[in-house]
């Protein structure tokens, strides 16, 4: 019997190093991605420095629902990303008055809102008609923390295409560890 050829140690290191890189870009890519929250604009679901695990891979098999936290392309810049709860999805009549938001026309369970605002909806460039249809392949995106949120009454809707995945895991701080909600 022959006898097995035994690498070296400095090629059997680089070998380890390069698969464990294809591997976590594989994951990081289709998978899972982390991401930390730079503002505050989701107090009190997530604080300034959170960082939360997104299920990247879910909107391949799931539709995005009404109540989800998502992180996605900002629209007015694509090279930025943003977490915010997903209000409305296509088809749906949106209207808010004064801080209330009402979806086809019934007024919508907002617990996880702490700081509501007084904004109500207006004719503007972004939304001729108020209430609204959400278009096909577009969602309407809002921060827990309304007034103190750069959200879709503001830029509009985020499309499908830019939509990173829902947030399921926060992983820091350790005090805070779980799923929010």
């Amino acid at each position: 019997m022959a006898a097995e050829a035994v690498k070296p140690w400095w090629r059997e290191t680089i070998e380890t190093i390069i698969w464990a890189f294809v591997l976590a870009m594989i994951i990081r890519t289709f998978i899972v991605q982390a991401f930390w929250i730079p503002s505050g604009s989701m107090i009190p679901t997530l604080e300034v420095g959170d960082r939360v695990l997104v299920a990247k891979f879910w909107n391949v098999f799931f539709e995005p629902k009404r109540g989800s936290l998502y992180v996605f392309r900002y629209p007015v810049d694509k090279e930025r990303d943003f977490v915010k709860r997903l209000i409305a999805v296509p088809g749906d009549i949106v209207d808010i008055r004064n801080g209330i938001v009402y979806i086809n026309g019934e007024p919508t369970d907002e617990p996880y809102v702490k700081h509501h605002d007084y904004f109500t909806m207006r004719p503007s460039n972004l939304f001729p008609e108020v209430p609204f249809k959400v278009p096909e392949g577009k969602y309407f995106m809002l921060g827990d923390n309304r007034s103190n949120s750069q959200d879709s009454r503001y830029w509009g809707f985020a499309d499908i295409d830019d939509m990173r995945g829902p947030v399921f895991f926060r992983y820091w701080p350790l005090d805070r560890i779980g799923i929010p909600k």
